[in-house]
């Protein structure tokens, strides 16, 4: 099992980076947050989970141990693969899926693209009393009313779900409350 890469990006690419490390260019899948951060010629350190197929090697690597500790939890769960773990971790932070888990909401989870009512529900049932509410978790998982009005302004805008969250989580904390300015600053994460 490959547990960590430490290289150089050499490519961004739609939903992946390509680290290289000792000479040899790794693809590698990341969830949007991580990927949207990331520049070409930069040094990550990736947590990695290897997916074995019976066609390829695909490998997964995420910022923190946490995140890849979920995405393996999500995994166990029945009829989510590796696309709908990392749209999930892609579309909501760490903090927003325990708490989701945690009072079952499966609206929150089933907002995701390729996650389903059913999913969602089953993703709380199978990870419940399984994930620790990290102390940041409550405070920061519930979306304000100005940023689910900052999310919808840029899907009328045509950005995607996934494009939105990233743009949402690029916003200071520091940022204004006014739904304008947090639109005028997630729309900064695009340039």
């Amino acid at each position: 099992m490959i547990a960590t890469l430490h290289g150089t990006v050499a490519q961004v690419e739609d939903h992946a980076l390509v680290v290289e490390v000792g000479g040899v260019g790794l693809r590698v899948m990341v969830p949007s947050p991580a990927l949207s951060r990331t520049r070409i010629g930069e040094v990550v350190l990736l947590q990695t989970h290897l997916v074995v197929r019976e066609d390829s090697l695909t490998i997964y690597g995420f910022p923190t141990s946490a995140d890849r500790e979920l995405f393996s939890m999500l995994l166990g769960v029945d009829g989510v693969g590796p696309r709908i773990a990392l749209a999930l971790l892609s579309a909501l932070p760490l903090e927003s899926i325990e708490q989701a888990v945690h009072t079952a909401d499966s609206d929150a989870l089933s907002r995701v693209p390729g996650v389903g009512k059913k999913t969602a529900q089953k993703i709380i049932l199978h990870l419940q009393g399984r994930l620790k509410l990290s102390p940041m978790g409550i405070a920061r998982a519930v979306p304000t009313e100005q940023d689910t009005e900052v999310l919808a302004a840029l899907a009328a805008l045509g950005y995607s779900i996934i494009e939105a969250q990233a743009a949402l989580q690029s916003i200071p904390k520091d940022a204004p409350a006014e739904t304008e300015e947090r639109l005028r600053l997630a729309l900064q994460h695009f340039q």
